[in-house]
């Protein structure tokens, strides 16, 4: 199957929220936020995530459309709150049905990176994955992010953990200390 990999449009809001709401029931350990807690967000709120995915000048937001019309996945990109000089990559998920090596994660993960590349002025990118979402774990490792060393809490369980993964040829070649991380 061939996807269009693209920004969101602003009035993509609905689709956003359908997505969003889809990938919290499908996986609902891989992103910070409970499906219970994403329902309730008012249609302000959703307009407004749309508007800085689609025309943020360093908060962009992609989106994989296949053959049919239908939203296949998202990945975004944008300064990480709090970590000065590091970009982060979020909201990464491709729909059940187009997942594997034909599928459009790849092409959304190299739209993240390079909108961040480009759109940022950050020297750091990174992303966490649970440690125990050993799928997510295996292909952010086979494009080319490999492990910081550093781990922070799950928002939502304290027990579990997020491993930090780096993006090495982001803008430069060493390695990040952990205040970067």
């Amino acid at each position: 199957m061939k996807y269009v990999i693209r920004r969101i449009a602003v009035e993509e809001w609905r689709e956003l929220r359908a997505i969003r709401l889809e990938s919290l029931l499908d996986s609902p350990d891989a992103f910070g936020v409970r499906h219970a807690d994403a329902v309730v967000l008012s249609d302000r709120t959703w307009r407004e995530q749309a508007e800085r995915g689609a025309a943020g000048a360093d908060d962009g937001l992609f989106v994989a459309i296949d053959e049919t019309g239908s939203w296949a996945g998202t990945a975004g990109a944008a300064p990480l709150d709090g970590i000065p000089d590091t970009a982060h990559v979020h909201a990464v998920y491709v729909a059940p049905a187009h997942r594997g090596p034909d599928g459009p994660a790849r092409a959304l993960m190299e739209a993240a990176v390079d909108f961040a590349r480009e759109h940022t002025d950050c020297t750091w990118l990174t992303l966490g994955v649970r440690e125990d979402n050993h799928r997510a774990m295996a292909f952010y490792r086979r494009i080319g992010f490999h492990d910081l060393g550093t781990t922070v809490p799950y928002p939502l369980d304290s027990t579990k953990s997020l491993r930090i993964l780096g993006c090495p040829d982001f803008r430069v070649s060493r390695a990040p200390d952990s205040a970067h991380a």
